[in-house]
């Protein structure tokens, strides 16, 4: 048992809920960030703003009618399994045979898993990359042995079980958007308050609502939780922090607070309260849907892509006739539940806190 604890060491292969829980998984959703996010985001530009490189075909893939064309933004998208598989292995520090070889697992994976695609990856690619590892130089045709190894394990692997685990991600999305839709106040609390916490936590709430595949109105209470916990940080915290904080958390993320709620977790009520507000005033009220890419779920207002996401889903409904057109309503709601209602609240929750000397003068103060 010594030998086999030494060679894991040597090979850097670490069992921990840290390695596959928080760094696997946060270096997934940059995957999906820098792919699938950003492509639908382009996309969107390119059709909503008329820009004309951004909606033109670029690359056409097959001949006749298999014939699959796609914009630059399409092409982004379309290498989300290889980004998050490859992200995955950079974050278990896989070495660059490896590293390079989990393109193609990450392709099979993504395709092989359906709806429940990230999920899947994020498994497998975790699997390949440690058999990977595991192999890393311990032949004198390495060059030859650490690919082989990596993507034979990772396909196979794939094509065994991405499929089960792509149906029951699939599965358990479907049930929380059936239960929101069912319980839109209950679940509209409790889908908010879970994916926000997620989001400051320093774990991947991006990541989670991806591989759920959450959208619909639970996808619009995730938003809602998100963007409470943003801006909520951002407005509590600028006594503190001043304009540096209010962007840094309004428009980078609140998990920038981590340090600050382990000293001291009672500067997290104003927020959590706040989202357990804004997220049945958004299912209930605004019947607030987010039907773009479910990752945009759980940004909240990182870089805009909540609201941007609620948007793009608009944009789709009514081109496929879902929805007769974008309403006052759908803006009057965007804009409350996302940026108003999180400063209002957040704020005010705070006065008392601060009052009753939960929240002291300094507790939320940035590090420089």
């Amino acid at each position: 048992m010594s030998g086999f604890k030494a060679f894991l060491a040597r090979k850097n292969i670490v069992f921990s809920a840290k390695r596959y829980g928080v760094d696997a998984l946060g270096a997934m959703a940059q995957g999906l960030f820098c792919t699938l996010l950003v492509g639908t985001i382009l996309n969107t530009l390119g059709t909503q703003l008329g820009i004309g490189f951004l909606s033109a075909t670029v690359v056409t893939v097959g001949s006749g009618d298999a014939a699959v064309g796609y914009t630059i933004g399409g092409l982004a998208s379309a290498m989300v399994g290889p980004a998050m598989a490859i992200a995955i292995g950079y974050a278990l520090q896989a070495p660059p045979l490896v590293l390079f070889s989990l393109a193609p697992v990450g392709y099979a994976t993504n395709v092989l898993g359906g709806a429940g695609g990230p999920l899947a990856v994020l498994v497998i690619a975790i699997i390949a990359a440690e058999c990977g590892k595991a192999v890393s130089k311990e032949t004198k045709i390495d060059i030859l042995v650490t690919p082989i190894v990596t993507v034979l394990v990772g396909i196979g692997a794939a094509y065994l079980i991405a499929p089960p685990i792509g149906r029951a991600a699939s599965w358990v999305g479907n049930l929380i958007m059936w239960a929101t839709e069912l319980q839109p106040f209950f679940m509209g609390i409790l889908v908010s308050v879970i994916v926000g916490i997620a989001l400051t936590l320093p774990i991947s709430s991006a990541a989670i609502c991806a591989a759920l595949g959450l959208t619909g109105l639970a996808g619009g209470a995730a938003v809602a939780g998100c963007c409470a916990q943003m801006v909520g940080f951002a407005i509590l915290s600028f006594r503190e922090n001043k304009w540096g904080g209010l962007v840094s958390q309004g428009l980078g993320t609140s998990m920038l607070q981590m340090g600050n709620i382990v000293r001291n977790p009672r500067i997290w009520i104003p927020p959590t309260v706040a989202s357990a507000i804004t997220g049945p005033i958004a299912t209930c009220i605004f019947r607030m849907e987010m039907n773009g890419t479910p990752v945009s779920s759980g940004m909240g207002t990182c870089g805009m892509v909540g609201p941007i996401g609620v948007y793009t889903g608009w944009v789709n409904d009514v081109a496929e006739g879902l929805k007769a057109s974008v309403t006052g309503m759908d803006w009057l709601g965007l804009v409350l539940v996302c940026f108003v209602l999180p400063a209002v609240l957040t704020w005010l929750i705070g006065i008392p806190c601060r009052k009753l000397g939960w929240i002291k003068e300094g507790d939320l103060k940035l590090e420089e």
